[in-house]
């Protein structure tokens, strides 16, 4: 990969992240963000847990940037399945999208 492209790629990983953080779900990003290794792998043991909360991450940050609808949302958290569902729990927002 070239600098220049990589460069590109950067700015517009920071634009998406600054849509993100300035969505409808900013708080349950910054809640996710929060959450130690440890509070993750009390959810279950090994590397799994930690790619299912790279990927709930994405998708909140993706929904918040799109604004999506809290059906929409609750919808792909629950695509990643029970560990995606246990660590989205953690936080209170998406703890009250989900139940």
């Amino acid at each position: 990969m070239d600098i220049d492209a990589f460069r590109k790629k950067l700015k517009e990983r920071a634009e998406a992240n600054r849509k993100a953080f300035n969505g409808i779900y900013k708080k349950e990003i910054e809640g996710l963000l929060g959450l130690s290794r440890q509070e993750i792998d009390k959810i279950t043991p090994g590397t799994t847990d930690l790619e299912v909360y790279d990927q709930l991450i994405t998708v909140v940050k993706e929904a918040s940037a799109a604004n999506v609808s809290q059906a929409e949302l609750r919808s792909r958290i629950m695509e990643l399945g029970q560990v995606g569902m246990a660590i989205a729990k953690r936080i209170p927002g998406l703890l009250d999208l989900l139940t």
